[in-house]
């Protein structure tokens, strides 16, 4: 296969910010002087330790130590090779990449072509809405309230009747029969291989990133005889406990929020009600209950490292639709945001209720919403008759496992009164039933488990055996701390202050191993000038150093803005080289005292003395 230029590769890398391509997937915010933080996409954490430097194009994570530029970031998130995710980006910014020996642009594979696949498929069935054929999928759009501009806006498309029709367009634009069934898009059966959509209106549902990974259709002709919603199966791009269809929409509207606010509902007609009525935050799952994966995607979105955020479940007011709430509360632990509950009135879903009483009324839901506890709570006490005493027992004890269920020990007391208020029972009744429950008594429905901020070991990849060296496990002396912050202002700051200096300042090894295996590493790149040159840097230091070399790039600097950080790395360079000198000065007064005063040996030394006088004098005044 052609290998890509270096010379693009560098290029398109240069060009890219990382920050907008990790932003695609993770909120961030501002962690000091060119740095920025957000929950780390590669393990599940409550407090977020994954951070960005744009400048150097380089993340690291404190948690788990996962590092590298925006090459590595989508391979690791996207799983594509190197090549497919230098031509995805430079796809991005429109620039033609050159590949070695005259070659062309080699064949796309794998994970590529099944999202080219699906991307052709949705521009398909797009166009295939304005065909006489889709009247009834025009209908049904029109009767719910989307125009074609909601249509257009949302990418729904029209799936024709006939067996193969999108299976011919697609293979006469290249694409092989066996990509388009690892797709989704095809099934195989007595008939040969035929569309799996056929004869329904189609919902392209897209990653975070908004690359089209599979469908939902709904059918729309009686003689269907399949479900009345049809997803993609579960392919190597798509996973349904991980997709939230609308998110690629809403992303940037729930970062920009205050408060942050997600708001969940049931289907996709529901997230277009929504969104046109003017929540754009809304998202729904796509034929599968709400779960961990789904709260790991929405909490790096909404960057949930506080309370202050929201989530509200819009669910339908029947049966099925408090199942789903309730199921959903089991979940809410994981949560730092604040979680609620939002039922319309006379059970509509968002569509219906837009479509009967205005966008006004689906705006106005969120002031109905209630706590999500508060909605547990009274739905187990729904069932009992509270004006008996026994209905009131019953009920306490359906209710206290529910409380007890509240992991925040300030949250607890005060959902504790609210259940006793409830029932118009004493307060330590209840308690006594919640304690009961939380022990393990009647009704608690799973075990307390160990929680931890990360999801995984904070080790990275290095010598079997042999831990990786951090900055906590560092001796806190002052030569340790000259040395760390001169390498995190080369690291951070080396391509805009004075090469010749900062060559000069990295020349003599460190005193602390670790620190001088990533000085070695930066003394020895060949053009601290050229875009990436720092991931290169990082990635040479040899175990177990090479975690460090990240947490010494990502550390936010200690300076006020962009001019005060590269004054102060130009300063602890100097310092360096004035330690040095110091260091040899030392050195050569010990010798001058073993050597003749008038030997051409003493006299060599007694002229470097004042060599190092004056080179001191130079550095301390420049």
């Amino acid at each position: 296969m052609p290998r890509i230029r270096q010379a693009d590769v560098d290029e398109v890398k240069a060009r890219t910010n990382i920050a907008d391509i990790v932003g695609e997937r993770v909120a961030l915010k501002s962690a000091g002087v060119g740095s920025l933080k957000g929950l780390c996409p590669f393990h599940d954490e409550k407090s977020p330790s994954f951070h960005v430097r744009p400048q150097v194009g380089y993340y690291h994570c404190f948690g788990c130590g996962e590092s590298g530029d925006v090459y590595s970031f989508l391979r690791e998130m996207d799983h594509v090779s190197f090549t497919e995710a230098v031509e995805r980006l430079a796809g991005k910014i429109g620039y033609a990449l050159h590949y070695e020996d005259g070659g062309a642009a080699p064949e796309t594979s794998g994970r590529s072509r099944l999202y080219a696949a699906n991307t052709a498929a949705a521009e398909f069935f797009r166009a295939q809405l304005l065909t006489a054929d889709a009247e009834a999928g025009r209908r049904f759009l029109g009767e719910r309230g989307f125009d074609a501009g909601a249509a257009a806006h949302f990418g729904v498309g029209f799936a024709p009747r006939g067996w193969d029709g999108m299976l011919k367009a697609l293979t006469a634009q290249g694409f092989t029969r066996d990509e388009l069934s690892a797709a989704g898009l095809v099934s195989t059966g007595q008939r040969g291989v035929y569309d799996r959509f056929r004869g329904r209106l189609v919902w392209p549902i897209r990653d975070v990133s908004g690359q089209t990974i599979g469908f939902g259709a709904r059918k729309l002709f009686d003689d269907d005889q399949g479900p009345k919603y049809l997803n993609t199966p579960e392919t190597p791009i798509y996973k349904k406990a991980q997709v939230l269809y609308g998110l690629d929409l809403a992303k940037r509207d729930i970062a920009r929020g205050d408060p942050r606010r997600v708001v969940v509902v049931e289907g996709y007609t529901d997230v277009m009600a929504c969104h046109l009525a003017g929540l754009t935050t809304a998202i729904a799952t796509c034929g599968t209950a709400f779960g961990t994966d789904h709260i790991k995607v929405l909490r790096r979105v909404m960057g949930d490292d506080n309370a202050s955020g929201e989530v509200v479940f819009t669910f339908d007011g029947d049966e099925a639709g408090q199942k789903a709430a309730l199921r959903a509360f089991t979940e809410d632990d994981r949560f730092n945001a604040q979680t609620f509950v939002a039922v319309a009135p006379d059970g509509l879903d968002p569509c219906d209720l837009r479509l009967q009483r205005g966008d006004a009324a689906v705006r106005s839901l969120m002031e109905s919403k209630q706590p999500m506890f508060e909605f547990a709570i009274d739905r187990k006490l729904s069932g009992f008759d509270l004006a008996t005493v026994e209905g009131r027992v019953g009920a306490l004890r359906a209710a206290a496992p529910i409380v007890a269920e509240i992991r925040d020990r300030l949250l607890r007391p005060g959902y504790e009164r609210v259940l006793a208020r409830r029932l118009g029972m004493d307060p330590t009744e209840v308690h006594h039933e919640v304690e009961r429950s939380a022990r393990g008594g009647a009704g608690s429905g799973r075990q307390e488990q160990p929680r931890h901020d990360s999801g995984q070991s904070a080790s990275s990849p290095g010598a079997p055996g042999v831990a990786p060296v951090t900055l906590s496990s560092l001796p806190r002396t002052a030569d340790v701390a000259v040395e760390r912050d001169a390498l995190m202002g080369a690291l951070q700051y080396g391509h805009q202050i004075d090469q010749a200096l900062l060559t000069r300042a990295l020349a003599a090894p460190f005193r602390t191993p670790g620190l001088d295996a990533v000085r070695e590493a930066v003394a020895s790149a060949p053009d601290r000038t050229r875009a990436g040159w720092v991931t290169d840097a990082v990635n040479s230091v040899r175990e177990p150093y090479r975690s460090l070399a990240g947490e010494l790039l990502m550390t936010p600097f200690p300076a006020r803005n962009e001019e005060g950080a590269r004054a102060s790395a130009t300063d602890l360079a100097r310092r360096l080289i004035l330690r040095s000198l110091e260091h040899e000065k030392q050195e050569l007064l010990g010798a001058v005292q073993r050597v003749p005063a008038d030997s051409d040996g003493g006299r060599a030394l007694r002229m470097r003395l004042r060599d190092i006088d004056v080179e001191r004098q130079r550095f301390t005044e420049s």
